[in-house]
């Protein structure tokens, strides 16, 4: 889509035309891209000018029809144009900002602009080495828990932009909205599929000037994941599947429309809440999980601790847990992002989990061992 805006001035017009250049995305639901570009019009036809933006649209995937941010990228070394549009003006690309998950982390040192974090959250929970070691040497700030970060670290850092994620009824980001530094709201992982997920790199890409960089490496996403869902197909097999355990009160199991409920799915696996029509988690009672899914033939989790489990560790957490079929079958696959690299590759990288996913469930097509789960001993 193409739209052309003509410039006025005390009601006359100006000669200079703003045209707007939607970027179509393929998979992702909650992403708006739209570029534009100043023509100034000469005697020699239309010239384009140097104070072009992009403004990006993202929606509220818990409030249809509303908007939860827009951004305004305007390139640092440019003019800022005037009468831009509402929105978080946002100069790229970054060259010093404070990353709250591992999961952007691994994203932004995927497209080769791992210099740019200057801050991070949570260091705990990542396991890129060059990060935890720029965190040692203090190249690299540590700005606290991602939930409520320490407001001292980022002013003495003076970033050019926070990434958050967002929550549904979080109430905000407290004490950090006040410091005039934009806040780049993490949401992709609210979106319907694993490569609209995935497709949300192209927006990370424009924030750090590396836009070639993450269309190449989504390009290549894309083609090896619809290479590998077609191949699970193929498989005579296609057993049911039961993912992660119980936290606390509850059993968060990945919701029908969430990325990786998506990527059970396409990896020709039966999963029990693939009719489900929400994204993100659900919190279900350790008995909801029992009624729905005691049968499945697979049961896969994510854990992070020092040692990896075993099957006798699970009975320790919850002996309810012998009373699944693939518990009493040997079928339990664990996932320790203590020393994997599952959260700074997977979500996306979906091909990857993709690929583990059909290793297990599809042995016969003979793509090898898993990664990142691994098979627990007894």
């Amino acid at each position: 889509m193409v739209a052309c805006l003509m410039a006025c001035n005390n009601g006359k017009t100006t000669g200079e035309t703003t045209v707007g250049d939607t970027l179509r995305m393929k998979y992702a639901e909650h992403l708006e891209i739209v570029r534009y570009t100043f023509q100034q019009s000469t005697s020699e036809g239309k010239q384009p000018s140097d104070n072009s933006y992009t403004v990006v649209k993202l929606s509220d995937p818990w409030n249809l029809g509303k908007t939860l941010h827009t951004y305004i990228l305007v390139p640092a070394d440019a003019e800022l144009p005037a009468d831009l549009p509402k929105g978080s003006v946002v100069r790229t690309p970054l060259r010093r900002s404070v990353v709250a998950t591992s999961v952007h982390c691994g994203l932004i040192s995927s497209m080769g602009r791992e210099e740019a974090i200057r801050g991070v959250c949570d260091v705990r929970y990542i396991n890129l080495p060059s990060v935890v070691e720029g965190v040692k040497n203090k190249r690299i700030a540590d700005c606290g828990s991602g939930l409520q970060p320490t407001l001292e670290a980022i002013i003495d850092l003076q970033p050019d932009a926070i990434f958050l994620s967002p929550f549904q009824n979080s109430g905000g980001y407290g004490r950090v909205e006040e410091l005039d530094i934009p806040i780049i709201e993490t949401a992709d992982y609210m979106e319907t599929s694993a490569l609209g997920r995935a497709e949300w790199m192209k927006f990370y890409g424009m924030l750090f000037g590396a836009e070639h960089e993450a269309d190449s490496i989504f390009h290549a996403v894309e083609s090896d994941y619809l290479s590998l869902k077609e191949l699970a197909l193929t498989s005579k097999e296609r057993p049911s599947m039961v993912m992660d355990k119980q936290s606390g009160s509850v059993w968060y199991v990945p919701a029908g429309q969430s990325t990786v409920g998506k990527v059970i799915v396409d990896a020709n696996i039966a999963y029990p809440w693939a009719d489900d029509k929400q994204s993100g988690s659900l919190p279900l009672p350790f008995e909801t999980i029992l009624e729905k899914a005691g049968t499945a033939d697979l049961w896969l989790f994510r854990y992070k601790a020092p040692n990896d489990m075993r099957r006798a560790d699970l009975l320790q957490d919850n002996p309810g847990y012998a009373q699944f079929k693939a518990f009493k079958e040997g079928a339990v696959y664990g996932c320790n992002t203590d020393v994997s690299r599952f959260y700074e590759d997977t979500p996306f990288h979906p091909n990857l989990l993709l690929r583990d996913f059909i290793r297990i469930a599809h042995p016969d097509l003979n793509l090898g061992a898993p990664v990142y789960f691994i098979k627990l001993n007894d």
